[in-house]
This record gives structure tokens, sequence and C-alpha cells, in this order.
């Protein structure tokens, strides 16, 4: 069954990834456009069916690897990442049902199968729960959670579309640097998955014992890096007979499991997406939102503006429900309390907030437009933060994923 599992995920990668050509096809085609609107609405019926036949593949390796595991796959960072591209495509095949748009389905399956391709990267073996997880509000928690995250991440999405479409290139602004900053970040997890599979493929292995915390006390142990080493454990000592010692340590303060490995893949990640930038900057001669511009030359603003909101207007209830109402409820059975300030329950805290302020400003003081479309942007940055560098370098009771 996990071998099925495993195959269904892989089809559905490969599908999304071909329904996002069809989609990238039907608005760069200039041939295309000057057939008229039924031509490219032709094109988007066709990538959006692709696109339902990927998210069905994707749901069987859901229900699959359940079956295999005993458990609702969400329990670790590569099943909790992989369910939320899924839930992604789905929001997107709710969204697009209604509003028709194929810019939308470009960028959402490119988003989405990033974030899929990002979760491939980590440990895919199926694993028994701990103790803490097993709960039926693992499941009840955390889906709801990723659902939320996921119609929330339609909003970044279209508010992308608005910023690339409307913020003038001709000239340097602070506007036009802190887009290119977002397509900075999205490179970065890009240039995660090539230096990964890069060190995958050439079989990258260090290893290193250290006096880890555990149970409040710090124990000897062994920790193995699989990306090469640039920030190593505090006081390692080298076991890999030929390995290279780190440029620099962790902190001694990094108190998470495997903690110094997660900085170092974090790093890695932020450097192997400024060379990425690099190049494609050297590539095009001009801004990367300045070369996709174009593309994006008929699209409506204010229809992209709306959906944008309306994203935002249905997942953010989803969201609150999920990873705050449902996860105090299950923090009160499992430890006795509602709230405890852990690094990962103060983010979905900041990620309400932030929202919650969204939709004050959208609908009392008339924020529409282009202050939507950051706010829009910035809120899925505060979602990537806490499923990224809080999993990854933070630590707390939710170290665990």
């Amino acid at each position: 069954m996990a071998g099925i599992s495993s195959t269904l995920l892989y089809c559905a990668f490969i599908i999304y990834l071909i329904a996002t050509f069809v989609f990238a096809m039907s608005i760069s085609d200039k041939k295309g456009r000057e057939k008229g609107a039924a031509y490219i609405k032709r094109w988007g019926r066709i990538g959006y069916t692709i696109a339902i036949i990927g998210f069905i593949c994707q749901l069987g390796y859901f229900i699959t690897r359940w079956i295999a595991s005993g458990h609702a796959p969400v329990s670790n960072l590569f099943e909790f990442t992989t369910f939320f591209g899924m839930m992604m495509v789905f929001a997107f095949i709710i969204i697009y049902a209604i509003y028709k748009t194929n810019v939308l389905g470009v960028f959402a399956m490119a988003i989405a199968l990033l974030v899929i391709a990002y979760a491939s990267m980590f440990p895919r073996d199926i694993s028994p729960l701990i103790p803490a997880l097993q709960s039926d509000w693992l499941k009840i928690h955390v889906t709801t959670a990723a659902l939320g995250e996921g119609i929330l991440s339609i909003s970044f999405v279209a508010g992308l579309i608005y910023l690339i479409l409307t913020v003038d290139q001709k000239v340097s602004t602070a506007k036009t640097k802190w887009l290119e900053f977002i397509m900075y970040c999205l490179l970065c997890i890009v240039g995660f998955i090539i230096v990964t599979i890069i060190s995958q493929s050439i079989g990258t292995k260090e290893e290193f014992s250290w006096k880890a915390w555990k149970d409040g006390q710090r124990v000897e142990q062994t920790i193995t890096y699989e990306l090469p080493v640039l920030i190593g454990p505090p006081d390692g000592k080298l076991l890999t007979k030929g390995g290279y010692e780190p440029f620099v340590h962790a902190p001694s303060w990094m108190k998470g499991e495997e903690a110094p490995k997660k900085l170092n893949t974090f790093i890695w990640s932020l450097l192997s997406g400024a060379v990425l930038y690099g190049l494609l900057r050297l590539i095009l001669r001009k801004r990367i939102a300045a070369a996709i511009q174009p593309k994006l030359a008929n699209m409506n603003d204010d229809l992209v503006d709306e959906i944008s909101y309306r994203a935002v207007a249905i997942g953010f209830p989803v969201f609150t429900l999920g990873a705050l109402i449902f996860a105090m409820i299950w923090a009160q059975k499992a430890w006795t309390r509602f709230w405890g300030w852990d690094p990962k329950e103060v983010w979905a805290l900041i990620t309400f907030l932030f929202y919650a302020a969204y939709i004050h400003l959208r609908l009392n003081k008339g924020w529409h437009g282009e202050k939507s479309a950051w706010l829009s942007v910035i809120g899925f940055l505060i979602i990537a933060f806490n499923l990224i560098a809080v999993n990854l370098v933070l630590a707390g009771l939710h170290s665990y994923a």
C-alpha cells in the first residue's frame, strides 16, 4: 500500500506540472490570444480538467498512506506539507470554477508544485505516532488548519498577480524591490530542492556527536547531515572519516530536535535562492517581475483583487477554527492548558491577528487594490515562515514535526 501511495503522489506531481504548462500556454501563446476568448477558455478548461485529475491522484495518495500507516498522514513535515499543497490545489479548483481565470492557474499550480516538491525533500518513511499525537484531534486540528492555509494561499497568488500586473517596472522603487524579494523567497524553495537532490545523488553525509537537549538535560547524541555542513552542532565532534569541519557552529541555546541540522538546511535554502536569483537576473537582464508583467497585460486587476479578498474571507474562519479553536481544545486535553506560548502557537496567533487586521482594513478603511494585495502577500510569508523557519529552526512542543 505504501508503494501505491508513493506512485500516486508522483503521478499527481507530474499531472500538476502538465496542468501548469497548459495554463501557461493559454496566456503566452500570441496566436492563441489573437483567436479570441473562446480559444483561451478551451485551453483553460483543459488545464482545469488536468488539475482535477492530479488532485484525485493526490487524494488517492492521501487515502492509501492513511491505510498503510493507520493514522491520518499529517504527523510529520513531509506529510503535513504534502497535505498543505493538496489543500492549495483543492482551493484553486473551487475558486477557478467560479472565476475561470487562467493566470490564476499558472501561479497557483506552480506554487503548489513547489510546496509538494519541498515536502518530498524530507524523510518519507511511515512511522508510528508518538504518544503526543495519538488522538483524533490530530486529523481534526491539522487538516482543518492546512485547509485554511491552502485557501489563504490562493489569496497570496491573486495578490502577487495583482502586484506584478500593476506595479510600475520602468523605474526602481521600494515596491519593485519588495516584489523582487518575494520572487527571491520563492526561489529559495527551488534552491533548497535542487541542493537536496544534488546532495542525495552524490551521497553527502556527515556525522557528528554532540550534547543535545532532551527532557531539559544535555545528552550525548549523534546527528547526521545530508547537506554539506555550513552550521555544525555546538561543541560537535566530527565522526565521519575524511569529512569536513563546519564553517561555524550553531548557538548552544537552540534546543529543538536536530536544531543545528535544521538551521544548516535553512541557511542552504537562503544561499541557493540567492544564486538562482542572480542567475535569472543575468539571463533576463531585467527584474523577474518585469519579465512576467507583459504576460499579464490582458488581466482585469479588479477581478484579481476580488479573488484575493474572497479567498481570505473563506480561508480565515477555516484557519481560525483549525489552528486556534481546535488546537486549544487538543492542548487542554493533552497538556491540561489551552495556551502555552509555544513558538508554533505564537505564530498561529500572529497569523490569525494579521488576517483579522486584513479584513478590518479592507472593510472599514477601504484598503482595496494594491494595499490589499501587499497584505495578502505578507500573510503568505507569515504562513511560510511558520511552515519552514518555525519547524526547522525554532524549538518547542511541536518540534516532533
